[in-house]
């Protein structure tokens, strides 16, 4: 599977993903987050060849030695336990620090989940429709154009959908991908790469004034849909988007280090890269824009939290965020043959799309086992979870030269030490 996942802070350099989850006046209840998501097991008993992990533990120490990467943190395990987690290295050049399950990464894409998972607790509450137009919540998408090669643009003629924006049919796009096209230079004109409005106004006040890359359900191309997302959430709620996933889905489940913006006092938590890139934003600096497509930053120690939830059908450590039925409409496939013909920037063969993770449809094509859902961040981070053998991992390095690298390692090393 190779997904490049890049956010707007690639669009214009030097602009910054992160702004601060905004405390709640009452701290929610839920799980405690004192209390670690690391438990540990037994890696035989839970079903693993310790020799294969030790292999994995010794490629890893290579790379750090190398210096190809500064440092990284693999935890993989079965049955909420922990076969193996450890940090290599350190978190960035120059640094002494260690790499640990409280390091601090900027997840980019890995946001996506979780501000998908925020919006189907209002569907679940009956506040969001997923068949609903866009519109109904964000009243400017109800004119949206699609582009024409030769031609002015011209008007949709059907609406864009919720669940489109959660599963990349929307007809919006990312710039990124195709920059030389005449579309993407018309986002970039447009003010996609602003950050000086909430994730709503930029919704309705840029993204639905620029054109569609193809009608609503027509074609999967990768997309800022789940920044939309964003904006309908902030729009239902009245809550910004850090908000609402702090009492949704942060708070709840005690992710006390996943936040749009990380204050100054946590920096000598933070990982970076050995590159210079403009993808990699200030963690400390604040604007009004929340990325839901990728402005989070996270610790393994937090990310395994809301992984676990999904793991166990919505519920962690008897805190219920979503439930099963909820979870279930995730994790249908939202696309098919022809939709992810059409696109660009498919996972791969035989995967699927849901409702903001990818799902694993036809595994003599992919090393995980069918169900299999997941998502990935373009400076290496990644996670999934293979409901058939019941094994969860989470990866984490700060290099998106890497990204599809180890995700093919983790693959390889993780199934080649899982014993059938």
């Amino acid at each position: 599977m190779t997904n490049f996942n890049l956010k707007r802070g690639a669009l214009a350099a030097g602009a910054a993903f992160a702004l601060a989850l905004s405390a709640c006046a009452t701290a929610p209840a839920g799980v405690d987050p004192s209390t670690s998501s690391l438990v540990q097991g037994d890696a035989a008993a839970l079903g693993f060849d310790p020799a294969k992990l030790g292999e994995i533990r010794t490629a890893l120490n290579a790379d750090v030695q190398s210096g190809k990467i500064p440092g990284a943190y693999l935890l993989i395990g079965r049955d909420d336990k922990i076969a193996f987690s450890q940090g290599f290295g350190v978190q960035g050049p120059g640094q002494t620090t260690p790499m640990t399950d409280e390091t601090i990464f900027r997840v980019f894409s890995m946001t996506k989940p979780v501000v998908a998972v925020t919006a189907m607790t209002l569907v679940q509450e009956g506040k969001l429709d997923l068949d609903a137009p866009v519109s109904k919540y964000l009243p400017a998408f109800a004119n949206i154009k699609v582009w024409q090669k030769d031609g002015d643009p011209t008007p949709s003629t059907k609406p864009m959908l919720v669940r489109q924006l959660m599963s990349h049919t929307s007809g919006i796009i990312y710039s990124f991908i195709q920059p030389q096209l005449p579309i993407s230079k018309a986002w970039v004109a447009g003010g996609e790469p602003r950050t000086d409005l909430s994730a709503k106004d930029w919704s309705e006040q840029v993204v639905a004034k620029l054109p569609m890359i193809a009608e609503p359900g027509a074609a999967w191309n990768y997309s800022q849909g789940l920044d939309v997302l964003g904006g309908v959430i902030e729009a239902i709620t009245g809550q910004t988007l850090g908000e609402a996933i702090q009492a949704r889905v942060a708070g709840p489940l005690g992710m006390t280090d996943t936040a749009f913006f990380q204050p100054a006092s946590k920096s000598s938590r933070f990982a970076q890269s050995k590159k210079e890139d403009p993808l990699y934003y200030d963690y400390t600096a604040a604007h009004p824009f929340m990325s839901g497509g990728g402005g989070l930053s996270s610790t393994p120690e937090d990310y395994l939290r809301f992984v676990l939830m999904l793991a166990n059908g919505g519920t962690y450590k008897g805190v219920q965020i979503l439930k099963p039925e909820t979870l279930k409409l995730m994790l249908v496939d939202q696309t098919t043959a022809e939709v992810r013909g059409k696109g660009l920037f498919f996972p791969g063969a035989g995967m699927g799309f849901g409702l903001g993770v990818s799902l694993v449809i036809d595994d003599t094509k992919q090393r995980p086992a069918n169900g299999t859902f997941s998502w990935n961040g373009i400076a290496g981070t990644e996670w999934w979870y293979d409901p058939k053998n019941d094994l969860f991992m989470v990866f984490m390095i700060q290099d998106r030269a890497l990204l599809s690298e180890y995700q093919k390692k983790n693959r390889t090393w993780i199934y080649d030490a899982l014993k059938k």
